[in-house]
């Protein structure tokens, strides 16, 4: 009797105690449910910030979802929705639904970062392949803007020897630097331009939010000017490694 009081209460105990919940719920798309090549909205929908089934999202969710999730400001979550809202070919149409972002040369492009050219079959899936050689640039576990130009460049250039109808003007390549803008901004420092390197492969990889690894949204809301910024300064990263390229 001795011996069985302290192991009944053992697990009592355990039995009282609930294990804390998940701070960000996460569950892999259902059989019904749409995905898109973008990482990021698809992450947001698994982790039921956007609806689950990745449909009919309006302007309200998508500001709603950006802002609480990743602390992006109205201003910069209007421009992507509007930019969502093309990849929906019904006329007057208001929402869009995840799979609508695999029409080619909208928002999806050429030479993604983990997506294969749309010339291949696939612009939809993660590419595993692909990704390696994107981040076989990421060699040191912060990474700056040329390490982020360089896998950029890689890519676009692999695609562009390989994809005999490779095409990046105009909104696609708008696009091509929004997506390496965006990952610096969300994971990383905006005023160093660095970002820690498992945070960006745990997305990737994962399609959620890297906050098992520490990460936490920015306490300053992510802008529309603060995009334009980095932008800018990947655009000069560019332009640095072409002209050593050339010399």
């Amino acid at each position: 009797m001795r011996f069985l009081l302290p192991v009944l209460s053992v697990a009592l105990a355990k039995a009282l105690i609930q294990e804390p919940a998940h701070p960000l719920p996460w569950s892999s798309p259902g059989p019904h449910d749409v995905r898109s090549p973008c990482p990021m909205l698809n992450a947001l929908a698994n982790h039921n910030i956007l609806q689950h089934n990745g449909k009919d999202i309006s302007q309200q969710d998508t500001i709603q979802a950006l802002g609480s999730a990743l602390n992006f400001d109205r201003g910069f979550s209007e421009f992507l929705f509007a930019a969502a809202l093309l990849t929906n070919l019904t006329p007057n149409a208001t929402t869009f639904s995840l799979d609508d972002l695999d029409r080619h040369n909208i928002i999806e492009h050429d030479g993604s970062l983990s997506r294969g050219d749309f010339y291949f079959g696939d612009n939809h899936s993660f590419n595993q392949t692909i990704f390696d050689q994107a981040r076989s640039h990421w060699i040191r576990p912060i990474l700056d803007l040329h390490a982020v130009a360089e896998a950029r460049l890689t890519r676009m250039a692999t695609s562009k020897a390989t994809n005999p109808t490779f095409n990046v003007t105009g909104n696609p390549l708008l696009f091509s630097y929004t997506q390496a803008a965006s990952y610096v901004l969300t994971f990383g420092d905006r005023v160093s331009g660095t970002v820690d390197r498992s945070w960006v492969e745990y997305l990737f990889k994962n399609e959620r939010l890297p906050i098992e690894l520490g990460w936490e949204k920015t306490e300053v809301p992510i802008s529309i000017s603060d995009l334009n910024s980095m932008i800018e300064r990947i655009m000069e990263a560019t332009r640095k490694i072409e002209s050593s390229q050339v010399a």
